[in-house]
C-alpha cells in the first residue's frame, strides 16, 4: 500500500509541477462558473436556492475536457517516453502502478470537484446571504460527483493503457463519457429491446437522483462497479504489455 501511495503522490505532484493542474483548475471554475451563473438566466432565473444546475453541469464539464486531459497522459505517456518498461521491471506491482496512478488523477479531479464549493458558500454563508440552503441536496450532489469522477478516471485509465497516443486516448476517453452522457437521449429512439439497456448505463440517469438529494445503492453500486471493472481491465491491459 506504501508504494501505491509514492506513486499516486508522485503523480499528483508531478500535475503541479507543470501547468496543467493549475489550467485545468482554474478554466474549470470559470467555465462552470460562466454556466452556472449565466447561461439561459442561471442561478439568478432559478427563483429557488437550489445548486441542482451546478450539479447537472459539472459532469458535463468534467467529461468532455477535465478529465479526457487529465487521463490520456497517465499510462500512454510513459509508454511513448519509454519509462513504463523501466518501471514494470522495479520491485513494483502492476496493481500499485496503476492503482497509484489513478488516486493521483482523482485526486487531481477532486480539487477541481471540491472547489466548486467555493460557489454555496459565497452565495450563502459570505460575502453574499442569498438565505437558506437545503444542505441535504447539495450532499449528496457532491457524493454524486465523487463517485462519477472515480469512474470517469477510471475509464480514462483503461484506455491510456490500451494506447501509445495521447492524442487518441484524449479523442477515445472524450467520445466514450460523451456517449455515456447522451445515450439516455437515444433511448427515446431506440427499440424497447434496448431502451432499458441504454437507460441503464447513462451517466445522466445515475446522477440526477444524487442532485435532487436522493442517494441510492443502485447508484452508488453502478459506479463502484464501473470504476473497479475499469481498473482490472487496466492492470490487464499492462500485464499483457509486460509479458508481450
Amino acid at each position: 500500500m506504501s508504494t501505491t501511495l509514492t506513486i499516486a503522490k508522485r503523480e499528483f505532484r508531478s500535475n503541479f509541477d507543470s501547468p496543467l493542474a493549475y489550467v485545468v483548475i482554474c478554466f474549470g471554475l470559470i467555465a462552470l462558473g460562466v454556466i452556472f451563473f449565466l447561461m439561459n438566466g442561471g442561478f439568478w432565473q432559478a427563483d429557488r436556492a437550489s445548486l441542482v444546475q451546478l450539479f447537472s453541469w459539472a459532469p458535463i464539464g468534467l467529461s468532455f475536457l477535465i478529465i479526457p486531459v487529465i487521463t490520456m497522459r497517465l499510462i500512454a505517456e510513459e509508454k511513448r517516453s519509454g519509462t513504463l518498461e523501466m518501471l514494470i521491471t522495479l520491485p513494483v506491482q502492476d496493481h500499485e502502478v496503476v492503482l497509484g496512478k489513478f488516486l493521483g488523477a482523482w485526486g487531481l479531479v477532486l480539487v477541481l470537484v471540491f472547489s466548486t464549493i467555493l460557489y454555496p458558500l459565497m452565495m450563502f454563508v459570505w460575502p453574499w446571504h442569498l438565505g437558506a440552503l437545503d444542505s441535504g441536496p447539495v450532499l449528496s450532489g457532491y457524493i454524486g460527483l465523487v463517485l462519477y469522477s472515480a469512474a470517469a478516471v477510471s475509464i480514462g485509465l483503461l484506455i491510456s493503457s490500451l494506447t501509445d497516443s495521447q492524442v487518441i486516448a484524449f479523442f477515445i476517453t472524450f467520445l466514450v463519457l460523451g456517449f455515456l452522457h447522451g445515450v439516455d437521449n437515444l433511448a427515446d429512439y431506440a427499440p424497447s429491446l434496448f431502451r432499458d439497456v441504454l437507460s441503464f448505463i447513462s451517466f445522466d440517469t445515475r446522477l440526477t437522483p444524487f442532485a435532487r438529494g436522493m442517494v441510492s445503492t443502485r447508484d452508488i453500486v453502478f459506479f463502484l462497479s464501473i470504476t473497479a471493472g475499469c481498473l482490472m481491465a487496466s492492470f490487464r491491459a499492462l500485464e499483457r504489455r509486460k509479458w508481450a
